[in-house]
């Protein structure tokens, strides 16, 4: 899967400036393909406040990522999706 910075870059600013749940779904779809960690949690909450159509598949992957981090860490990640949605 490619992606160019300019097309993340747009797809960011339609998840959050637009509230566009798609935009949501689409960079976490990629955040998984590319074997992210913590920007995927973030996107998995960012799509999840949008209401995106989440799988099975993107539910077990934050878990198993959730699974290995501390309880100190999920916290900061969540911190930081949650002042993403109010940007």
């Amino acid at each position: 899967m490619t992606s160019t910075r300019a097309e993340t870059a747009e797809l960011l600013q339609l998840a959050c400036e637009q509230h566009d749940a798609h935009a949501a779904l689409t960079l976490l779809d990629r955040s998984i393909a590319l074997g992210h960690r913590r920007i995927a949690l973030i996107r998995y909450l960012h799509a999840q406040y949008l209401n995106a159509p989440l799988g099975a598949r993107h539910h077990e992957y934050v878990r198993k990522i959730a699974g290995r981090l501390s309880t100190e860490s999920i916290a900061r990640i969540a911190t930081a999706a949650r002042a993403r949605f109010e940007q």
